[in-house]
């Protein structure tokens, strides 16, 4: 190989990915997605920053940002795409069953959420499920503490809804209150952005990227929420050497393939539900029922149950949905391989 390891370290390289590189890759060499466009890549290493097509295939075979990609040194086509460490992906918006990949490769999301009437435990769920399916630490950045009476409630609040996160509240716009997310953004390593819109987001990536390279758009009076001002998926360079991955606010965040992460947010209810006397309670009237009854006797809260039942029924509606999808897909394929076939054999007769 001719690249540099150390090199390689700033755009986020390790071990992981260098144990995948095989002695027949001879002389290509590895990039990294930094933004995805309608027909291109826009991909990056050391001494490179170029675009690129793109690469073609299945679902979770399409590269997306913060992918890692060998490239053929005379075409510099991708020729390769290595397996993630980490991924993070969703149901499309609408009411199209395909999967949308959001990022890949990252370290640490940051979970934004604000100290006015956005901060939403519900919502807070979604996203923390979605970090633990993809086995990537949250971290729960509360926005606007400059305009809470007590954002501290508010911040012991969320570290309640899983043992050990870590919660930071802080003013986006002070870069020494924002200096609190260092430990995550040093070199190499990569952080993911998600929130809903209006929470500060583009003004947390200006603070943490040292630049106006996020639009920012004023909060509307009425509800506290914001116009979307970001269009696309990008990696953004961080002073500090780190890369942060800004996506547009989802709105519509359908949990898909995500039952182990919703299992891990909501790991004190479902060890719970196991101890009812039915494996099929629905935990609504049923006789032996221990979620009712820690809701009756006040050591379980009643719209905590509410929020697991509703978050593991959609995963459970989404995931069924794409996998009958992909059952058909299969069966589509089967189907004209074997029309293909009896036509080949037609004409060679």
């Amino acid at each position: 190989m001719t690249f540099r390891t150390p090199e390689l370290a700033d755009f986020g390289w390790t071990s992981f990915f260098a144990s995948q590189l095989e002695p027949d890759d001879g002389a290509r060499f590895p990039v990294r997605v930094i933004a995805v466009h309608r027909d291109r890549l826009h991909v990056a290493g050391p001494g490179i920053d170029m675009l690129i097509p793109p690469i073609t295939g299945e679902e979770d075979d399409a590269a997306t940002v913060g992918d890692w990609l060998l490239l053929d040194p005379d075409s510099r086509r991708a020729e390769r795409l290595l397996a993630r460490k980490s991924v993070f992906k969703r149901r499309a918006a609408g009411t199209t069953r395909r999967i949308q990949l959001i990022c890949a490769n990252v370290d640490t999301l940051f979970i934004v959420s604000s100290c006015n009437q956005d901060f939403n435990l519900a919502r807070l769920e979604r996203y923390l499920a979605l970090a633990s399916e993809a086995e990537v630490m949250p971290v729960v950045v509360l926005t606007k503490a400059d305009l809470a009476e007590e954002p501290e409630t508010l911040a012991q609040i969320a570290r309640g809804l899983m043992p050990s996160l870590l919660v930071e509240f802080l003013d986006a716009r002070d870069p020494a209150s924002v200096a609190r997310l260092a430990p995550w953004c040093g070199r190499g390593q990569t952080v993911a952005l998600v929130g809903s819109s209006g929470v500060g987001k583009s003004t947390l990536i200006n603070s943490l990227v040292g630049s106006e390279q996020a639009a920012t758009h004023a909060i509307r009076a009425r509800d506290d929420t914001g116009m979307h001002t970001t269009t696309a998926r990008a990696l953004h360079r961080l002073p500090a050497g780190g890369w942060l991955v800004d996506t547009p606010g989802m709105r519509e965040l359908q949990l898909t393939d995500a039952q182990s992460g919703v299992e891990s947010v909501f790991a004190d209810v479902v060890a719970l539900s196991q101890t009812c006397r039915f494996s099929d309670c629905r935990h609504e009237t049923e006789p032996g029922c221990a979620i009712r009854a820690a809701i009756e006797d006040g050591s379980m809260a009643a719209s905590r149950v509410k929020r697991w039942q509703k978050l593991a029924a959609e995963e459970a509606r989404n995931t069924e949905s794409l996998a009958d999808r992909r059952a058909r897909s299969k069966a589509f394929g089967k189907m004209a391989k074997r029309i293909m076939k009896e036509k080949r054999s037609r004409q060679g007769g």
